[in-house]
Order: structure tokens, then sequence, then C-alpha cells
């Protein structure tokens, strides 16, 4: 059976400003496509005919309608595949939903448009007609399942295993041009450097150390990885997370404990106290009903999350990623007296002599 990928759309490089010291870049790029962690991923499955692709029909001058439904059956190998994830005791929940307008991930299942999903937080800019994740093949076929935990995994912020700057792959790149540009992928040659044969930088990548076997890697047949030598024959990961894929997603989702989060109180500071790459939780419970503004403060990067609780469930209400801006993150949003709310602070870099802080009015 022939191996078909993920296609990821090629993504804009992040435009920081000119000047940033070296471990600041390398904060932002490791982080910028991360969730905070404690975040209720909510998902949608797009359904009828109303969600539909408008294609065109070759040779004809005419187009057709694509419907981005799935069957039942399709979807329940996507909800076992979340399952599957959220079970490892990461910090981050998925939770289907009726309606689109809660989802910050819809997914559609247009056969022939391949299977991929937008990278972590970049499904945040998608229009809620938009799919931020689509199954172009059959999930129920055998070795398939693997296509929706793969996919699942670039929700959560993951790239290509096969791409990690540390796997040391000397690809044969005419034979995977040719390979990629028949069927069943089609792909151009800037598609397939995209998604293959284009390498990650070190700060892009969960670790220093390259995982075979990881979901996020994709099996290739004999004659396109010349070194190492011992996959000349060709690469076929099992299909399923591998250990190092559960120690990634719990590293940069370890389990969340929002209890006992500190209270922040309008008009006075509360200390950040987190190092690069932790996250710090504070509660707030307005005094009265009015619009408040939410802010960091001091020398660092970061990411503040607004969240209301709805059934002691955090739902988003706003955000602001500051990274690599010469500001600090801040939210102006509508607070309700008698509801509960938690500012999640997430933290790329630090410097300067003074701490780091947080505060409302």
């Amino acid at each position: 059976m022939t191996a078909r990928y993920c296609s990821l759309a090629q993504a804009p490089a992040p435009a920081f400003a000119p000047g940033l010291a070296a471990e600041r870049l390398s904060a932002l790029a490791s982080g910028r496509r991360m969730w905070v962690n404690g975040t209720v991923l909510h998902y949608w499955f797009f359904d009828g005919d109303s969600d539909a692709s408008v294609i065109p029909v070759p040779g004809r001058g005419m187009t057709r309608r694509v419907s981005w439904a799935g069957a039942e059956e399709q979807r329940d190998v996507v909800r076992a595949g979340f399952r599957e994830w959220q079970d490892l005791g990461i910090g981050i929940t998925f939770a289907e939903v009726g309606d689109r307008s809660e989802a910050e991930l819809r997914i559609g299942f247009q056969a022939g448009d391949g299977s991929w999903s937008r990278v972590g937080r970049e499904a945040l800019p998608a229009g809620r007609r938009e799919r931020t994740m689509n199954f172009g093949w059959d999930l129920t076929a055998p070795g398939e399942r693997g296509t929706a935990l793969h996919q699942i995994g670039h929700a959560l912020g993951l790239l290509h295993e096969h791409q990690s700057p540390f796997a040391g792959i000397h690809w044969d790149d005419e034979a995977v041009y040719a390979e990629l540009a028949g069927p069943p992928h089609h792909w151009s040659r800037e598609r397939t450097h995209y998604n293959i044969l284009r390498k990650l930088g070190p700060d892009e990548v969960g670790g220093s150390v390259w995982d075979p076997q990881s979901i996020m890697g994709f099996p290739f047949p004999p004659g396109l990885i010349l070194e190492p030598e011992q996959y000349r024959g060709g690469l076929n990961p099992p299909g399923t997370l591998s250990a190092a894929d559960k120690e990634s997603a719990l590293r940069w989702y370890p389990p969340a404990h929002p209890q006992g989060s500190p209270a922040l109180v309008p008009f006075r500071s509360a200390p950040l106290g987190i190092g690069p790459g932790e996250q710090a939780d504070f509660v707030v419970d307005p005094p009265e009903t009015r619009t408040y503004t939410l802010a960091a403060f001091g020398d660092c990067d970061a990411v503040m999350v607004l969240f209301e609780e709805r059934d002691g469930e955090p739902r988003y209400l706003a955000g602001q990623d500051d990274g690599g801006t010469p500001h600090n993150a801040t939210i102006g949003a509508r607070l309700v007296k008698g509801r509960r709310y938690v500012v999640r602070v997430r933290l790329y870099s630090a410097w300067g002599s003074g701490g780091t802080a947080v505060m409302c009015w």
C-alpha cells in the first residue's frame, strides 16, 4: 500500500523585531505555537451541505460542491484519537461541541484534499467557516488510525519528526521529489520540500534527540533515505504514540492543577515567580461589573490568556502574545461581578534586573 502523507500549509515566518537577543529568539521559536497549559480545546465536526468547498471540474469549465461532512464512523476514529492524547494525563482537555462558534478546532472530511491540520495556536485566526483540520481519506482503513493521532499532534503544536535537525537524515532529494510528484499525492516540488526535505530549526522541536518511532513521522519506502544506513531499506514507524511522543506532550503540557491559584486583586500587582517555559494562573473575582485591564509587567516575553469559568470549565475570552515586541501583554475585557475568571500567563523569557508581575485595574 502506498503511504499517504500529511500536507501542512506553508505558514509565514514570524516577524520579530530586529536586534532581539539569541536567547529571546530561541524561546519564541520553541513556544509560539503552543497553547497555554490548562486550555480546554473545543472541537466541532462540519456537517450538512451548507459546509462545503466549491472546486473546479477539470476540462469542463464548471464547478461542483464537495461536502466537508464526515460519516459517524470517521468521526469516531477522530474522537478516539482525542481521548488517547488526553488520557496521557496532559494539561490540555478536549471537548466536542455542537456549536462551531465555541470551537477552536473545526474538522472536515473533504476527500482528495489531503489530511492536514493547523499547528497549535495557528488555528485561532481561522474564520468560523474555515477548517482547521481535514481528513482526506478513509480513517477506518487498516493502519489509518494513526492519521488521526498525527493531525491531533499538530493541533497540540507538534511538528514533523522526520524534519528534526537532529535526525541526521540524508535524503536522495530527486528521488523524494519524484515519489511525491506521483499518485496519490501529486505534490509540487515546493510542497515536498516544505513537508519532507526542509529541516526545522533546533528551537522548533521538542527535544535534542530524533525519534524514528514518533507518530509525527512518516513511513518512507526504500530508496529515499541515503543515511542513516539502516533506513536505506525504508522507515516504518508503527503509527502509534511512542514513548518520546508521550514524554514531549507531558513536558509541554504537564497535568494542570488550577485549584489554589492566587487571587488577582484590582490595583495590586502579583509577582509571576516563574521561569522560561513555565506558567502561572491567577483567579479574578471582580468586585463590580465593568471593563478591566489586565497586563504583565517587567522585561519579559509572555502569552496572557483570559478565561471565564462556565459550569466549572474555563472558556476562552481573550488573549495576547507579546513575544518579540517591546510591549507587555495587555487585555481589556468586561468582567461581570459574581462570575469567576482565570488569567494564565506563560513565559517565553525574561531579562533585566527587575522581576515580572501581573496586575488588573
